[in-house]
């Protein structure tokens, strides 16, 4: 699920067995029939199990004030979630080193993703079967006569099945078009994306379920601490697009990182201002480093991946609580104006810090467009987080403005993304590599030398060589080039120079092994040759599956685009619903015998 991440040699190139796709999808109707079946018995009072565990869950310290509809669903899905990331970024790691699997069952790190996803599902489920013999509040949906479910129920199981779906369908990609080797495959976009954007079903679900329950016992520091646990688990998910950054392969321009730091910022951190309090971006932040640090520990020098940086953020916590002490009151302005810091302030932090800890650093090349696309990202990702804020606060804008705001950050992003996918690719650049047989350290020569002068990344990079390696060349004379370690030319390394400058991202294939499955020779690595540059993405996707139409791949696409957007709509849907639901007086008040309210509803 990155870059370079291409199929074992040996598997079958028609993509994942089908066999085990049915086992997983035997597993999750399984998983539906138990489902159905406990939620029938709760309904209709033949089974205990499930109100047993919500009661538990409301007198636990952290959901205190929730009721069991919500306290259980959230439990299980910010565990879920965190399970979830573990097997992505494990996952992530194997396809570096070892390569990808023959099928969903095939890698180990599959598991937990599944049964992080899984539990996704389940958690909407039950947060949609547990109310009975309680209204869920305003803003529920009638299922059938009697059955009210709430509507961020409903939103969490469709970000579990929205994820899960991108299981089976990343195998039909597969066999389709061969093998994908990015992170931003459109099918693995559907997974991460659902697993990202669970966190605002779950922003709401804790809403709406304290709002049913005000007035009852809670305190302020259990609030503070489950807001800023759901934030900082906010600012997590949506730091998952990052990953092929993190690891130091990435297959996109190097102004995506800013970008998608500042959206992640923007968005999370601002709402965690908002809806936290003051110290809700540092908390937020905090609980960041802390999960994000745990997996690259587990993830590295534990299950023996690759090392991994992690955005830090604290900056940018520091601007948006800064800027809150004026502008707390008016949070539209004060995402405008958190993203503006966050674009400038922001981006200068990480880029000192990405020159200490990645493996690739941020270059002057980037500049002044990595500015821009990082002060669009920052503004666009504040308006988000202000809007989610407002409908948690019940204080949503008119509709105009609502809309109109949500449909300008919402065509920001897209903007910015287009901008980064637009590349160019020079023709007539060439490389000549000379390799020392007994350092295996090799000297390497561009041509045109102007092409390679301050590039965002000049590198040689191997991969599924049982680690990952990535050498920033050393500049020795215009032109030329010296590496600093031995070349890993040999065995099943998949070795490439890689050339970033401007929007071009070209590639010189150094070694690759014969894959017999396909019918690709290796490319050998005399001890000196001369070989053109080409498109990064042509040489990454030799294994592409042949015969394929070329309008297939863009409806395909605009398939999946549609997809997530319609998913993404319905997201803002139920924030709206719930924003609007809970403008009035707490359903606790409300309800009360002989108030206004109570006699007004009867």
């Amino acid at each position: 699920m990155t870059s370079f991440l291409q199929q074992a040699p040996g598997t079958s190139p028609a993509g994942a067995d089908l066999g085990q796709i049915l086992i997983a999808s035997g597993s999750a109707g399984l998983l539906a029939v138990v489902l159905c079946a406990l939620g029938y018995g709760h309904r209709t009072g033949k089974i205990r199990v499930l109100a047993a565990l919500a009661e538990r869950s409301e007198h636990s310290w952290l959901l205190r004030g929730l009721p069991g509809w919500s306290a259980l669903p959230l439990r299980l899905a910010l565990l879920s979630q965190l399970v979830t990331l573990v097997g992505l970024y494990w996952d992530i790691a194997l396809r570096i080193t070892q390569g990808r699997g023959a099928g969903p069952l095939a890698n180990s790190a599959h598991y937990p993703i599944l049964f992080g996803l899984f539990g996704l599902c389940v958690a909407g489920t039950l947060a949609m079967v547990l109310p009975v013999g309680e209204h869920p509040g305003r803003a529920a949906l009638r299922l059938s006569g009697c059955w009210q479910a709430p509507t961020s129920g409903l939103l969490l199981g469709l970000a579990g099945f929205f994820s899960l779906l991108g299981f089976p369908l990343d195998a039909v990609w597969q066999r389709l078009f061969g093998q994908d080797v990015t992170l931003w495959g459109p099918a693995r976009l559907i997974i991460i994306g659902g697993v990202s954007l669970s966190l605002v079903a779950m922003a709401l679900l804790e809403r709406e379920g304290r709002f049913v329950r005000t007035g009852r016992a809670e305190t302020m520091r259990a609030l503070y601490v489950r807001r800023g646990l759901l934030c900082g688990a906010l600012l997590v998910g949506l730091s998952l697009f990052q990953a092929e950054w993190d690891f130091g392969v990435p297959q996109f321009r190097m102004v995506f990182q800013p970008l998608l730091i500042a959206v992640a910022a923007g968005c999370a951190l601002v709402a965690a201002r908002l809806w936290v309090g003051r110290g809700g971006a540092l908390l937020a932040v905090a609980l960041f480093l802390l999960t994000r640090g745990g997996i690259a520990l587990l993830v590295g020098p534990v299950l023996a991946g690759p090392a991994q940086a992690v955005p830090l953020y604290v900056v940018e916590a520091l601007c948006v609580e800064i800027a809150a002490v004026a502008l707390a009151r008016r949070p539209l302005v004060l995402g405008v104006f958190s993203g503006l810091l966050i674009g400038t302030i922001g981006y200068t932090s990480e880029y000192v810090w990405t020159a200490a800890a990645y493996r690739l650093p941020w270059s002057p090349d980037m500049l002044p467009e990595g500015v821009l696309m990082s002060l669009l990202g920052g503004v666009c990702g504040g308006l988000l987080g202000a809007l989610l804020v407002r409908a948690l606060r019940g204080e949503l804008p008119p509709a105009r403005v609502r809309r109109g705001v949500f449909a300008v950050a919402l065509t920001g992003i897209a903007a910015a993304v287009v901008n980064g996918l637009v590349g160019a690719a020079p023709g007539d650049v060439r490389a000549t590599v000379a390799i020392d047989e007994l350092t295996s350290q090799a000297e390497v020569r561009i041509e045109p030398a102007p092409i390679a002068q301050h590039p965002t990344w000049l590198t040689i990079t191997g991969w599924q060589g049982g680690a990952l390696h990535v050498d920033r060349l050393t500049e020795v004379a215009p032109g030329v080039y010296r590496t600093n370690e031995p070349v890993p030319a040999h065995g099943p390394w998949k070795t490439i120079i890689r050339l970033h400058s401007g929007r071009a991202i070209l590639a010189t294939p150094v070694h690759f092994p014969p894959d017999p499955a396909r019918g690709k020779p290796g490319v050998a690595t005399p001890s000196q040759f001369t070989r053109e540059a080409m498109p990064e993405y042509q040489l990454l996707r030799r294994e592409t599956a042949p015969g394929v139409p070329s309008w297939l791949w863009p409806a395909a696409s605009s398939v999946v685009v549609a997809g997530s957007l319609a998913y993404v709509l319905a997201l803002a849907w139920g924030g709206q619903r719930i924003g609007r639901a809970i403008s009035g007086p707490p359903c606790a008040e409300r309800d009360q015998p002989g108030s206004r309210l109570a006699t007004e509803a009867s």
